[in-house]
């Protein structure tokens, strides 16, 4: 899809797992792309970068950062592992300073805002969840989360900002970071490659709806232009995947003699939904959006990138946001409890 105009783009988060994939679709069309990070990172082909944390920053210098953009993406935000204020920080009081500086521009940005299905709450089985699910967050960070989208919601209702939440399911494919269940087992595999050492690996009965993260930087290529002001729009691939599938899928891809993989089943303590699965008609009808990567390619295009990221941190999908119940030392039992954006 071509952007109908030459736009410049601002990605706040640039250089987390969603922020590079984004900035990389947002430079293929021909936008001028800025990356914001707290600390730089690994950079990014055809996209400048300002280190710029917008908590701490005063006001003229995030309005100059944010200086003729024509599109502002948030892909920024903690992870499982924050406290409860260091996700508070991220998701709310950094919201409120981005839809204050754009609301003092005389030219009105799109801002697309990166939210989570984990606003939504624990979700029952077996119809995806609409946009319009009454949401009941249960954890510090849906609920952080949620009060995000929802300021920059009642912001554009009022006319301040222009601006859209893309509700994201769990993320996977190239670049995922160890924070993330299936990030973690990828490394820990890798460990298990280079040492010898077994693994063992307790995996829940859990279903999630995971997308690839190129997926989620086309749907905001599409939302950048598209009659969504104001909209929460779900993305995902519309249907859940067992975890187990999904760590057995990565097992194979390793290579690994099945002597070096124990694998059990148990339940697991979640802070997320055992079971998730959205809706994506909306996306269908207002972002001509549907995924197009499988999950067997993403995971095999996850295997196959031996880098992680080497961004702070928070910059999401994200993030993207999880915290894995195994430990994360190598050759210690991994867990599938937490997982989502």
């Amino acid at each position: 899809m071509a952007p109908s105009h030459y736009r410049r783009a601002v990605v706040i988060g640039g250089t987390g797992f969603l922020g590079r994939h984004i900035c990389t679709a947002l430079a293929a069309q021909g936008h001028d792309v800025l990356a914001i990070a707290r600390k730089a990172a690994d950079p990014i082909p055809r996209t400048a970068f300002t280190a710029l944390d917008i908590l701490s920053a005063d006001d003229t210098e995030i309005s100059a950062a944010l200086s003729g953009a024509e599109l502002v993406i948030n892909a920024a935000g903690d992870a499982w592992q924050g406290d409860e204020a260091a996700m508070a920080a991220s998701h709310q009081p950094l919201v409120q300073r981005l839809v204050d500086a754009l609301a003092a521009h005389a030219r009105r940005p799109r801002l697309i805002h990166l939210g989570s299905v984990h606003e939504y709450g624990p979700l029952t089985p077996p119809h995806p969840v609409t946009e319009d699910h009454t949401p009941a967050p249960g954890t510090v960070y849906a609920r952080t989360k949620l009060a995000a989208s929802t300021h920059i919601l009642d912001a554009t209702e009022a006319g301040r900002i222009d601006g859209c939440v893309l509700r994201v399911t769990n993320v996977c494919g190239p670049g995922l970071p160890p924070g993330s269940f299936l990030g973690h087992l990828t490394r820990q595999l890798r460990h298990t490659q280079q040492t010898g050492q077994p693994l063992s690996l307790t995996l829940a009965d859990d279903q999630r709806d995971y997308i690839d993260v190129r997926d989620v930087a086309t749907a905001v290529l599409h939302a950048a232009t598209a009659p969504v002001t104001g909209r929460i729009i779900n993305i995902g691939q519309g249907h859940p995947t067992p975890i187990r599938e999904l760590a057995h899928q990565l097992i194979a891809l390793s290579g690994l003699p099945p002597h070096l993989i124990h694998t059990r089943t148990a339940p697991l303590t979640s802070n997320g939904s055992g079971w998730t699965s959205v809706d994506t008609g909306l996306a269908t009808r207002l972002l001509d959006w549907t995924p197009r990567i499988p999950l067997d390619q993403s995971l095999h295009d996850q295997w196959a990138t031996p880098t992680e990221p080497t961004a702070e941190a928070g910059s999401a999908a994200p993030a993207t946001p999880t915290k894995p119940a195994g430990p994360a030392s190598p050759g210690e039992p991994v867990s599938s409890s937490d997982e989502g954006h």
